[in-house]
Formats: C-alpha cells, structure tokens, sequence
C-alpha cells in the first residue's frame, strides 16, 4: 500500500520519512505486545524490510517511531508479573507495582501508567535491563530493516542518562543515525545537544506560524525564531501533525497555506509535511477522538486535489534541497510588520531572502540587504517584479503569497 508514495515524497522534495508506530499491538500502535514483530494488521517483518529497502533505493531515509517510554499489557514482561506476581522477575521493568491495588482489570495489583491509561504500563527506564532491552530493539531494527533513525515518543518525559547511552549506542550501530524527540514545552537545548538527541518537534515555532497568520501579527513568529536561534537550525519543524488540528482547519484564510509553508522551508529547521497536508485536505479533532486526523488516503484519490499548492510545495521542496542556507546557514531579520516579514539565510554557497505577506492586499516593500549584490534571481515560479538599489531590494508580493531571492553577491 505504501510503495506507490515513495515516488511521491521523492516528488514533493523530502528526503525521509517518519512512520508511526508499526509494532505488533491490540489496538492504536502505542501499546506495544512486540517491538520486533511488523503489527500483523500491516502485514510481515520481510514486507517492512522490503520496503525500506525501496525507500532506500529511492534515497528516502527511513525513521520509525520509538514508543518507549510503556508497554501494552499484553507485552512478555506485564504477563510474567501477571503469571508471577511479586515472584516475577520483570518486577522492577515497570513503574511502581503495588500488590495492594488493583485496576480496572483486576490483575490484583496497580501500576504506574501513561497519561491515565491503564492500558499503557509505564516502563522503569531507569532500570538498567530495560535499557539494555531497549538498545536490544533498536540494534534488531537497524541489523533487520537497516532503519536510519528514530522519533521517540513523548522524549520530555524519557530518562536524560537513558538517551545519552541511547546516543552513544546508535553512533556505534550507524554513524549518521539520527534520534528526534517529541517534547512540546521546555528548553529544547536541554535535549538537543551533542550528548542527547539531534532534533526534537518545535511545537513553539508550529504555535506561532498559525496563531501569526491568523492574528496578522509576524512579530510573534520572529519573536520566536530569535528565541530558538541557538538551537533553531537543529528542530523539527511541522505546521500540522497526528496529534494537532491540519494546518488548513487552523487558518482563519486557506490562501495563507502559501506563505505558511514558504516560512515552514525557509526558516531555520528542518521541515515536516504531514501526511495528506500537502493538498490542503482539513481534519478537526473532537473532544471525544482525534481519529479524523488520521484518515487512509490513496495516491489515486488525491489525483487532481489541489494542484497548485501542491506544485508550490514541490517548488518549495527543490528550493530547500538545492540551497544549503537553508539547512545550516546563519538567519538575519531583514524586515518586520504585522503583515509582512522578510528575512536572510546565508550559507557557505550564498545567501538568499525569503519574504512573505498574510495581506489580503498585494504589499510593495523594501528590504535592506544583507550584503551587497548586484543583482538577484527570483527562485519561486511566476513573475515576482522587484529592483535592486541603494543596497535595498524593492519587490510587490502578492496577496497571501511570498517570494524568495537568490542574491548575486559582490
């Protein structure tokens, strides 16, 4: 069922995939019975190996989704305490087991679980033997799928000494194998280091692009570039996820998908397209389930759905790629209002503007250069009119639409 979309995300520019969780389990994936079997519902160990290999094949590095931090209740090591109660030698691989409790199940017994579910057992990842089971799972994931890296759900709540060994051992499984953490709140240098992990989800950065847009208020979004300068580069950018509202349900105006996704490729991070976002297809979650976020597309569905956003992200996706200032070069605000906001990535191959306008209206500004050029090429498909002089670039940009520059330096 996947194989048709590796194409397709060649297509659209990206270079990796993350896939939720694959592991066998009862019911949604996050409640693990074996974390080295393929879910039976998705089909066989050899499928998954096969399919990494055509990601591979196609130079999509693959990333799976690490659930770590609990098990299902089905998982060996719940049913031997079941089986053996305090004889049990997996006593101490979950979070304070108590013989004097009980649950909705009636094992006779409590424990800690995951954001009030008994269904999820908390996992003791400070126990030395679930951390070496742990590294166990990943090294059969990198020796059987040859997988590139993992996302490690809910990071902000994992042990710190836990994923500095889980660095340390996957640098000696796979030199460039890249461990990103989901962590909503906090300091993301805390996790992002050279000890610790290579990237987490910037949620501060997905709040204010929305939020911006909708408010017609840019200050907040480079408040929160300038912020998240130091680590900036380094976070995993998205605008929508499995977990939050599409991208095209949160705009008051669907027109600013434009310059939505020129900022998510342009600012400093490493951009995300969730899964079906790239057509502009809506999803609202309820109160109840957030089942509507997660629908089952087809290629073949989608064939003729948004076709200019979809070129846009394309185009979008081959600027990032081709441009190394947009992976590691330095961010410079150029120009900043409510509904306009202009900035400079310069990299080791040159430096390039990014402008957008969440304007209604066609907006005629002047940027001032970052450095001095003779002339600049207008990288986005379509006639952008602009002129250099007196070391600034003059350029309209269209209703809810940006452009981006390439400077010819002197």
């Amino acid at each position: 069922t996947l194989l048709p979309w590796i194409d397709h995300i060649r297509e659209i520019g990206c270079t990796a995939l993350y896939i939720g969780p694959l592991f066998e389990s009862v019911g949604h994936g996050y409640e693990t019975t074996d974390y080295k079997k393929l879910d039976s519902r998705l089909g066989t160990n050899e499928d998954l190996k096969n399919f990494v290999a055509a990601c591979h094949e196609k130079e999509i590095k693959v990333i799976f989704d690490g659930v770590f931090n609990h098990t299902g209740r089905d998982f060996f090591a719940f049913k031997d305490i079941q089986q053996n109660r305090e004889h049990s030698r997996y006593l101490n691989w979950y979070c304070n087991v108590n013989f004097g409790g009980n649950t909705e199940y009636n094992d006779g017994f409590s424990y800690e679980n995951w954001g009030g579910y008994n269904l999820l057992v908390k996992l003791n990842q400070r126990n030395p033997d679930v951390q070496n089971y742990i590294c166990d799972v990943i090294r059969f994931w990198v020796d059987e799928f040859d997988i590139d890296g993992i996302r490690l759900d809910c990071a902000n709540i994992l042990d710190f000494n836990f994923m500095k060994e889980m660095r340390a051992k996957t640098a000696s499984m796979k030199p460039d194998f890249w461990l990103m953490g989901e962590v909503i709140h906090g300091d993301y240098s805390r996790w992002v280091n050279p000890e610790m992990l290579h990237s987490v989800t910037n949620y501060e950065l997905h709040k204010s692009i929305y939020s911006g847009f909708n408010d017609h208020n840019f200050f907040e979004i480079a408040h929160n570039v300038r912020r998240l300068e130091a680590v900036g580069k380094s976070l995993y950018t998205f605008v929508d996820n499995h977990d939050e509202d599409r991208i095209a349900s949160k705009l008051n105006h669907p027109a600013n998908l434009f310059p939505v996704y020129q900022l998510l490729f342009t600012l400093p991070g490493i951009p995300s397209i969730y899964y079906g976002s790239e057509w502009g297809i809506e999803g609202k979650r309820s109160r109840t389930s957030d089942e509507v976020l997660r629908p089952a597309l087809t290629l073949s569905g989608m064939d003729g759905k948004a076709p200019e956003l979809i070129s846009h992200i394309a185009a979008l996706g081959k600027i990032h790629a081709e441009h190394d200032a947009f992976h590691s070069g330095s961010y410079k605000e150029l120009l900043l209002t409510n509904r306009q906001y202009a900035f400079s990535r310069s990299g080791e191959h040159g430096t390039l503007i990014s402008a957008v306008n969440n304007d209604e209206q066609p907006a005629s500004i002047s940027i001032p250069l970052p450095c001095a050029a003779s002339d600049a090429v207008s990288l986005l498909p379509g006639e952008i009119p602009f002129s250099l002089e007196n070391g600034r670039l003059s350029v309209t940009l269209p209703a809810n639409g940006g452009a981006i520059f390439k400077l010819q330096e002197v």
